[in-house]
């Protein structure tokens, strides 16, 4: 048995095997950077090591540390989670090397699968069916559209869509760099892109024993930047396909006996609407979307992995059958509708309603039929999202008897979630969720393509809805200050003997978009009730700091109000609702010069695509921010001349900060 794991990662992941090591007696040992010194999985550890730093570069991805922190606190094994060393076959036998017991695969099986070029070519030669390596140095115009793709990881880093030669050798660039920054190799290869195809994987444990099951399939296919958002078993086209289950079962078994693989994994398909197959990859550790999974058969799967690396064989021949559907869905801290923008700062608060289990399988599911909903989560509220870490907040899983239901479930869980201090991809969530297509399994990669990201993530709550939240804030707000008024704190904010002009506020409605929208309410509260200016079917039933309840055209509404340092987030049965107050006086000091380029984000200057004194065109790119492990392209708004460009490579710039000026042409200045 296992008595002490060292989980080498971080966040909701970290927090996972914590839970089933927990159940099972076993203790726990964190790792953490100075970043994460506050985090929540830093704190539910029984020892945690500080790894000095705050890049993955200088902690999480220091196999040497990691080993030296598990030796150090006693610990026996060590969890490699996802992400950073997870697949990393060098990390593995440095684990083994010093006597510790590696919670995956065997090396040799990720040294396998590690490279996707060779695992390609061992998947073609035990008969699982692949797409063709294409070299990226003699491509053609006929093999375009092509994806090139990093060899030594995936989660969408490296990954390019190449349409044309002329794009290929900066786009080649781009993915080499992106690759060596995420994986610490630039190796990438390509294959033939299909647009709008769909993605399926297999869950598959082995033991020691000989034992291979293969634990149903998921379908992946609501991506974003090739990187998964809503995932869900089983699979819809799946389900629709005759015998189609059996031949995706019988290829992720041929894959794990050619693999000789051990523990848990995944073999990744793309398919086509007709059924027909292709190897993608193999991911030789545990998935993100693991929870579906567990909700549809009932295991645990980080215990079967403890299990399988302590010697000990699966329970049983044949894994359970799955029962129901489950459905997860991806709460990033993300702007949609602004180029999915990450979002860095406080979070000030996330609750789910209801009771949702925290990181394991809903009690009761099999026997009550009843839907149930899991969360999955590394952050609490008030802990501050950074810019050096995968902008994943939480996981949102319901599980249901049918598909229909569990989409049901989670879209109106996600929609009442409280979400206070960032903008996240909520609103796409739930609208994917309720979209006819989603409801008809139409779901291929190019789902956000096909309905438009822009509408997507529109805001839930209507104009209407919006206007009313706004007015709701400012009550409140009005109704905080006279609660900490000194004097006739009792009176309502505005009275007078006599009427007087309508009091006025204005709020920037957050996450609307790329451009500001911009909300102005007037109301007076009188002798004989609220007047709003423009409306009189509104009627105040009661205000107070923290809930204001409004009669709108017959219709009583209770909006719930949390005020923090410049935001006010309303949440209603109209939608949910983020306002940032206007100042009735701008400040000269935030003014910026014309053409200015203004960094989105906190991030570190990648690279520069132009000089001061270049000519540019609408839409080229001046330079590349990473942030979030990823690359973020700022290009020029305007043909134009660049007149300053105060950012050289290497450097951290703060969100705000001034990357660029670009004047047009024709100004002198």
């Amino acid at each position: 048995m296992l008595n002490r794991v060292l989980v080498a990662n971080r966040g909701e992941i970290a927090r996972r095997v914590f839970h089933t090591c927990r159940e099972l007696g076993v203790s726990t040992v964190a790792v953490y950077s100075d970043a994460d010194a506050g985090a929540p999985h830093v704190a539910e550890a029984d020892a945690a090591v500080r790894l000095p730093g705050t890049t993955p570069a200088d902690t999480y991805l220091r196999a040497d540390l990691l080993v030296e922190a598990a030796l150090r606190t006693g610990a026996d094994a060590v969890h490699p989670g996802y992400g950073f060393l997870s697949e990393n076959a060098a990390f593995a036998r440095l684990v083994q090397g010093a006597g510790l017991t590696w919670i995956g695969p065997p090396p040799d099986a990720i040294d396998a699968m590690g490279s996707k070029t060779r695992a390609k070519r061992l998947m073609a030669a035990a008969a699982v069916p692949v797409l063709p390596e294409l070299d990226p140095e003699s491509l053609t115009e006929a093999d375009l559209p092509v994806l090139i793709k990093a060899s030594a990881g995936g989660g969408g880093r490296g990954m390019r869509i190449v349409r044309s030669l002329v794009a290929l050798p900066a786009e080649l660039e781009a993915a080499r760099s992106e690759a060596a920054a995420a994986f610490g190799d630039p190796a990438v290869f390509c294959e033939p892109y299909l647009a709008a195809g769909r993605h399926i994987e297999v869950q598959i444990l082995a033991d020691d024993a000989g034992t291979v099951w293969t634990v149903g399939e998921r379908e992946c296919s609501i991506q974003r930047r090739h990187q998964k958002i809503i995932e869900e078993a089983p699979s819809p086209l799946v389900a629709r396909v005759p015998e189609m289950r059996e031949r995706v079962l019988a290829a992720a078994r041929a894959a794990a006996l050619a693999a000789r693989y051990r523990n848990a994994g995944t073999v990744e398909f793309l398919a086509d609407d007709a059924g027909r197959f292709y190897f993608l990859e193999m991911n030789t550790r545990l998935q993100v979307e693991h929870p579906v999974t567990e909700c549809t058969t009932g295991l645990d799967l980080v215990a079967l992995q403890l299990r399988i690396a302590a010697g000990r064989p699966l329970p049983a021949p044949v894994p359970p059958p799955a029962t129901g559907h489950a459905i997860e869905a991806r709460l990033y801290a993300e702007d949609p509708a602004a180029g999915w923008q990450p979002q860095s700062g406080t979070l000030y608060r996330l609750a789910v309603p209801g009771r949702p289990t925290t990181f394991r399988v809903p009690s009761g599911r099999r026997a009550a039929s009843v839907p149930a909903i899991r969360l999955d989560s590394g952050v609490a509220g008030r802990s501050h999202v950074g810019v050096h870490y995968d902008p994943l907040l939480a996981k949102v899983i319901a599980w249901a008897p049918d598909r229909e239901q569990a989409a049901a479930v989670l879209s109106a869980t996600l929609a009442r979630t409280n979400i206070h201090g960032l903008v996240t991809n909520r609103n796409l969530l739930v609208r994917v969720l309720r979209h006819p297509a989603f409801l008809a399994g139409e779901t291929d990669t190019a789902f956000l393509d096909t309905h438009d990201v822009a509408t997507l993530a529109a805001p839930l709550a209507t104009p209407q809805a919006i206007e009313l939240s706004a007015l709701a804030a400012a009550l409140a707000d009005a109704a905080a200050r006279r609660a900490a008024a000194p004097v006739l704190g009792g009176l309502p904010s505005g009275w007078r003997n006599v009427p007087s002009d309508l009091q006025r506020k204005a709020y920037d409605v957050v996450g609307a978009g790329p451009a500001a929208v911009r909300c102005e309410v007037g109301y007076r509260i009188a002798r004989d009730g609220l007047l709003v200016d423009g409306r009189d079917d509104i009627t105040l039933v009661s205000m107070a700091p923290d809930a204001v309840l409004l009669t709108a055209g017959g219709v009583q509404w209770r909006f719930e109000v949390a005020a923090y340092p410049g935001l006010i987030c309303v949440d209603s049965g109209l939608g949910p609702v983020a306002l940032r107050p206007v100042p009735r006086f701008g400040d000269p000091v935030g003014q910026v010069a014309a053409g200015s380029l203004l960094a989105p984000m906190p991030g570190t200057v990648s690279r520069l695509g132009a000089a001061v004194g270049s000519q540019v065109a609408a839409g080229q790119p001046l330079l590349w921010l990473e942030a979030m492990k990823m690359e973020h392209v700022i290009s020029a708004p305007a043909a134009g001349i660049v007149a300053e460009l105060p950012v050289v490579a290497g450097q951290h710039v703060e969100v705000g900060s001034v990357l660029a000026i670009v004047k047009p042409e024709e100004d002198p200045a």
